[in-house]
């Protein structure tokens, strides 16, 4: 077959196990003379292991055979680091579902995992070009890469014969083989963010004698914390800065550097990446600004850092950043522009803003809020807060993690990981323009599509504790920094005023808390009246949380009252909450230890009842969260995805053939001659075995090319069905007489309204009840009339009554993927955008919640004057359509409207579904790769 057009959407970066990162890419025949000097060099073994014999060079008729491939049936992806080649992995199709497959890796980068992601990029090009099964020839002595072909987690068999290990892998994706995946991303991507935070030394690049300098004041910060290891200035022209020997070159250390902050002009950044690659340095910090904040330039400037940066095998943090930071004892890490940095704690900030960077800091220390690390990832060109999330998961000493976003670039992911992180972590989110979903000027990241509102479901069905602001951000991580979680809703109040104790119950009430009648202890009451109190109320097993106020009006002996709230609140394991004398934060006094930075039992304080009843209700919340079984997706009956699939495919085809008429019937191009003879000097197969070379390999079928097709917009009626759903019928009419035959045939009574679904949900375009011909012709009168003559109408059979019009939409969003949405049908809940969200596919857990979600469920409920209907059999839809959704990334779109749930069933009496030829795997899908 002839070779296609080179397959850019295959290029990845990816990170390897030990946290480095490397190119992933097609193989070109300009790639001849890098091959021949990865091939020198192996080792004797390795090319052993490959061959099955020794072969100390390859000849110029076996390189170009590597090196030219028609990326269909021969393919071949390699890894770069820098300019240099370190891996290889091909196919070879054998048979038009079966493909030989081999792999090399140099000896200097074997155990870093590059054969294992290398393995999932292959398999994906082989889906993608219809191959289902990898075969491979190993040598028994092989261990390791029978290994890696054995781990991957796809179903595989093996066989020995004649010397060799036959194994056979089905690329059908298994569950295992999803879990393996996640589980080898989560270990390279925290590995990754653990080379920045916990360098051994620290290059400070563009660091000068200018007084309040960018490289300056990172190198006194970085002094004044106590960095653990040696820290190296870096300037061309002075031989010592802050009284630190300086270096004209990173080159030119004497010593290793682990960590380089780069703080000189942006314009000269990318030659100072390539130095520390050269000295092997393992991660950047880039303050510098001059990036994508400034405009095109700078932006494509920002876009050559990451690709530079990642190519020889680097992490960067930035640009436009304020730096990082690691309390650890065994660190002490202050790579930050801020000279304030917060003590010791178990909190993990991210911030994406670098300006704003430096006043959180500030607030967090003057709270006493402790922090385990921060990170600024300024325009977020490579780390992001995905990649922290993944490192905090692991770090033992961080157990809540804050997150300031001003965009996410794989929300999909962002999603998926803190769906499993939160069962553990606390994760609160302030995501800021929620009123424009737009993104700032630089950032590596696009506008999210989705309203506000639906992100907030969809964070809340990851568990994410999203808060409206910066104040709430601190608010609620001091509360669960030092407090444990609440059993529920109900809230004890202890109070030395009466206002101020309703001020909190009706706080409460708002949240959706459950107060309990406030105890007045009258204002002159002091620590042993409090701890009396608050333990009576904190033993009462219908009190979950309490929220103590003291507020004298005479100065009283404060310091006593605090002691004795912290000992009660340590001995109950309930929740504690203050306003102590109406300061913000952990004062002192409500610490465990006065003299020590707060710890567990600590009380956190807050200025004003409400406050800390509004930080209470968002962990609360969160703590039911965790309570609830999380499960997985149900296994479904009545299910054909195959049909699904096909009806999909066929579809866009027709379409793409009616697009580009020829297409289809193109004569095929001739088979590549792959190579002379069938002796030992045979070219060499891809699994290392001499086989004889063939003149025209088995090629698949070839599909008509429908990527850009669409939309195509189809009745769903089919589709639905392939997933257990049957779509009540109906039949389009063009005249009365037609409309009455149908009512016939339908049954009686009937309902007659515009087939146009948009113009159906328009007020009076609908006629129910009809139960004659007589009638049936009056309604279509009626509606031409009013809709115009050559309107196109629908019969269709009266559903049973009473039920409840419900909606069910699926969106395919950019970023994140299949998103299902739920909604009462009525136009009060229309006009109000009374709407749910979540991501697909969805548990039975998640269907729940989504209809409960939206504010007008009671209805759904038997209240209101409506009756009990089959809340069990909408939320099984909810489950099908959202497995749908997950499985066929073509459905654009697709609208189920109305949905009437009725006493004992659910019916679907209208579907419409648009498809459309996705550009590309899903954000969050596929192999390994960073964004």
């Amino acid at each position: 077959m002839e070779a296609t057009q080179y397959p850019a959407h295959w290029e990845a970066d990816v990170v390897l196990a030990d946290g480095g990162t490397a190119h992933v890419r097609p193989i070109r025949p300009a790639d001849a003379d890098r091959l021949r000097a990865f091939y020198s060099r192996l080792s004797a073994e390795s090319i052993y292991f490959r061959y099955f014999g020794p072969r100390p060079r390859l000849s110029d008729k076996e390189v170009a055979f590597f090196t030219n491939v028609d990326y269909v049936d021969r393919v071949a992806l390699i890894a770069t680091i820098g300019t240099e080649m370190v891996a290889v992995v091909r196919y070879d199709r054998v048979d038009p579902a079966e493909a030989e497959v081999a792999f090399l890796v140099e000896d200097a980068h074997q155990g870093r995992g590059v054969a294992s992601v290398m393995l999932e990029h292959l398999a994906a090009t082989a889906r993608e070009r219809g191959i289902e099964t990898f075969i491979a020839d190993v040598l028994p002595a092989n261990m390791r890469m029978m290994g890696v072909l054995r781990q991957v987690g796809y179903t595989a068999q093996s066989r020995f014969a004649d010397g060799v290990v036959r194994m056979t892998l089905d690329l059908t994706p298994t569950e295992t083989s999803a879990e393996v995946t996640a589980s080898r991303e989560h270990r390279a991507e925290a590995r990754s963010i653990a080379r920045l935070l916990t360098p051994g030394s620290v290059a400070v690049i563009g660091a000068s004698r200018e007084p309040g300098g960018v490289g300056q004041t990172v190198l006194r910060n970085l002094l004044a914390a106590d960095f653990t290891g040696p820290v190296y200035p870096v300037h061309r022209e002075v031989r010592a800065v802050a009284g630190v020997r300086a270096y004209p070159s990173v080159k030119d250390i004497d010593g290793e550097v682990d960590l380089a902050v780069l703080a000189v002009p942006a314009d000269s950044v990318i030659d100072v990446v390539k130095e520390c690659a050269e000295k092997g340095v393992r991660g950047l910090v880039v303050v510098s600004s001059g990036f994508g904040e400034t405009g095109s330039k700078g932006r494509a400037r920002q876009d050559e850092l990451a690709r530079i940066a990642r190519a020889y095998g680097l992490r960067v943090v930035g640009p436009n950043c304020l730096g990082i930071a690691n309390t650890d004892p065994s660190v002490r890490l202050n790579a930050t522009l801020a000279a304030t940095v917060p003590g010791r704690g178990r909190v993990g900030f991210f911030s994406q803003s670098g300006a704003l960077g430096t006043a959180l800091l500030q607030r967090v220390a003057q709270r006493g809020i402790g922090i385990s690390s921060f990170v600024s990832a300024g325009n977020r060109a490579d780390v992001s807060g995905n990649d922290l999330l993944q490192y905090w998961e692991e770090d033992e000493a961080t157990e809540v993690i804050l997150l300031y976003l001003e965009s996410l670039g794989n929300p999909r992911k962002f999603t998926r990981l803190a769906r499993r992180i939160s069962r553990g972590k606390p994760i609160v989110v302030v995501k800021s323009g929620g009123t424009t979903q737009g993104v700032p000027i630089g950032h590596s990241a696009s506008a999210l599509r989705l309203q506000d509102s639906a992100l907030s479901s969809l964070f809340e069905q990851a568990g994410v504790i999203r808060v409206d602001d910066l104040i709430q951000l601190f608010d609620v991580g001091q509360l669960l920094a030092c407090q444990p979680l609440p059993a529920g809703p109900r809230v004890g109040l202890v109070s030395n005023s009466d206002a101020l104790g309703l001020l909190a119950v009706d706080a409460c009430v708002s949240a959706e808390l459950e107060p309990r009648p406030p105890v007045n202890l009258g204002a002159t009451a002091g620590a042993a009246e409090f701890g009396t109190a608050l333990a009576g109320v904190l033993a009462d097993p219908d009190v979950d949380a309490a929220v103590v106020i003291y507020m004298p009006p005479i100065p009283g002996d404060a310091r006593s009252v605090a002691a004795e709230l912290v000992r009660v609140s340590r001995e109950a394991g309930k929740p504690v909450l203050a306003t102590f004398e109406g300061q913000l934060g952990m004062p002192p006094e409500l610490r465990t230890d006065p003299d020590a930075l707060p710890e567990r039992g600590s009380v956190p304080s807050y200025a004003a009842p409400e406050e800390a009843v509004r930080a209470l209700a968002h962990v609360v919340r969160y703590a039911l969260w965790r309570k609830q079984p999380h499960g997985a997706p149900p296994e479904l009956d009545h299910l054909d995805t195959e049909a699904a699939r096909a009806i999909v495919e066929t579809t866009l085809a027709a379409a793409a053939r009616a697009a580009v008429p020829d297409q289809a019937t193109a004569a095929p191009p001739p088979a590549l001659e792959a190579t002379e003879g069938t002796g030992p000097a045979a070219i060499p197969d891809q699994a290392g075995s001499i086989r004889p070379a063939v003149s025209e390999p088995a090629v698949a079928p070839e599909p008509v090319d429908s990527v850009g097709v669409g939309p195509v917009e189809i009745d769903a009626t089919e589709l639905l069905a392939c997933y257990g759903l049957t779509v009540w019928p109906a039949e389009v009419v063009a005249t009365p007489e037609e409309a009455v035959a149908a009512a016939e045939r339908l049954g009686w009574p009937v309902v007659l309204k515009a087939a146009d679904p948009e113009a159906a949900k328009r007020a009076g375009t609908v006629r129910l009840g009809l139960t004659s011909a007589a009638a049936v012709r009056h309604a279509y009168a009626d509606l031409a009339g009013q809709l115009g003559a050559d309107v196109v109408l629908a019969v269709q059979r009266m559903a049973p009554q009473p039920a409840v019009p419900t909606v069910v939409n699926v969106l395919e969003d950019p970023a994140f993927g299949p998103v299902v949405s739920f909604g009462l049908g009525e136009v009060t809940a229309r006009l109000l955008r009374d709407r749910g969200f979540r991501l697909a596919p969805l548990t039975a857990e998640d269907a729940a919640g989504l209809v409960r979600s939206v504010r007008a469920a009671p209805l759904l409920f038997g209240e209101y004057g409506y009756p009990p209907v089959a809340v069990g059999a909408l939320e099984e839809l909810l489950v099908r359509v959202g497995r749908l959704a997950n499985d066929l990334p073509e459905v654009s779109r697709l609208d189920l409207d109305p949905v009437l749930v009725g006493e004992s069933e659910v019916l679907v009496l209208g579907a419409r579904a648009v498809l459309r030829s996705p550009e590309g795997p899903r954000r969050d899908g596929g192999p390994r790769r960073l964004a």
